[in-house]
């Protein structure tokens, strides 16, 4: 896929004085419900309503969507309000039926992503369309896929494209439903800055309380809009309760969002500076958990040696890594000096916590 800033058009079409907003319950439950929010939303930044219609669901028996009785739904939310609708297609039919209800905008989900037949069957019948179509990352951490599929739909003559970042799934326990890897995304920016990028920080999260920090983060590293789920009664949602917020707590965030700008060399120098300071404060998490990686390894390490009585400081082995670190920090920019005192402190640290164990 080329990097066109006809990528763009779309979004800079839209003149908006604040990112892309995407909000609307994670399922369609109901007309009443439905239209309930959509008019709590409606006077408010959001720009396009969204809904799921068909929910893929893990395990089979929990709720999949009401079908497309609910596209019925999101007409009658346009006719209202006035907003745009958007709702997520995961295979041919369900896009014709979208279209066929006059849908605004159509987002492909982690789990269609994955599936390049899946893309392509989608890429095949959205051929020459004129709607924005979105695709979210895949469920896994792959970067290539996620490629893949938007060069798809490019291939397909459909020149209104975005990409949704919702995070990966992990086998490791993080405070995240699904982890960020934020670097991920920002590797996807430099590959291509003209492509639109959305996050959608109730994804990420899975809890409401948790929305603002991503969604700052998102801002902070010069995404262009966030998808946010809203319901107005949140707890008792059929699917996704956890990290859904009420219209009013969406707006309140959207507020403590906005970016108060001072000239226009400031702003221009303020915007570059918090989003290379944003990209490192993704870097500093991403250190700090693989520090606590290691130190779990070191645990384990500690627990072998207290089993066959062996000692702590290994000083031959010790040796190794200090000048295979060195060596491969140079290759990195990093001095020495600074490679010696980082390694230094993390061995102290690896000792500290084998003693603790020998000792207990």
């Amino acid at each position: 896929m080329k990097n066109s800033p006809e990528l763009r058009t779309w979004l800079d079409d839209m003149k908006l004085s604040h990112p892309l907003v995407i909000a609307g319950p994670c399922s369609a439950e109901t007309e009443e419900q439905v239209l309930k929010i959509a008019h709590e939303l409606k006077d408010s930044d959001v720009n396009y309503y969204r809904a799921g219609i068909w929910k893929p669901r893990t395990r089979p028996g929990n709720f999949e969507g009401v079908g497309a009785l609910g596209l019925k739904w999101l007409k009658k939310v346009k006719e209202e309000t006035g907003m745009k609708t958007c709702t997520e297609v995961a295979n041919k039919n369900h896009v014709e039926l979208a279209i066929e209800n006059d849908v605004d905008l159509l987002w492909i989900g982690a789990r269609s992503t994955v599936s390049p037949f899946i893309m392509q069957e989608i890429a095949d019948v959205l051929e020459g369309t004129d709607k924005i179509v979105l695709v979210k990352n895949p469920v896994n951490p792959d970067l290539a896929l996620w490629l893949g599929g938007i060069e798809r739909l490019y291939s397909a003559n459909i020149k209104n494209l975005g990409a949704i970042h919702r995070g990966f799934s992990t086998y490791d326990k993080t405070k995240y439903r699904n982890n960020p890897e934020w670097q991920l995304a920002i590797e996807f920016q430099d590959k291509f800055p003209d492509l639109p990028l959305i996050c959608d920080p109730s994804h990420i999260t899975g809890k409401r309380d948790m929305i603002f920090d991503v969604s700052q983060t998102a801002l902070d590293l010069n995404y262009d809009g966030l998808m946010i789920e809203t319901h107005t009664d949140p707890d008792n949602a059929w699917s996704d309760a956890a990290q859904q917020v009420t219209p009013s707590r969406l707006k309140q965030i959207m507020e403590d969002l906005k970016i108060r700008k001072e000239t226009e060399t400031d702003s221009n120098y303020r915007t570059s500076l918090e989003n290379l300071r944003a990209q490192i404060n993704v870097v500093d998490d991403q250190l700090i958990e693989l520090l606590g990686k290691r130190m779990k390894v070191a645990d384990k390490i500690g627990e072998l040696k207290k089993e066959n009585n062996v000692a702590v400081l290994q000083s031959r082995r010790w040796n190794e890594i200090l000048g295979k670190m060195v060596l491969e920090g140079e290759q990195k920019g990093l001095s020495e000096e600074f490679v010696l005192r980082m390694f230094k402190a993390i061995h102290q640290e690896s000792i500290n916590h084998q003693e603790k164990i020998i000792k207990e």
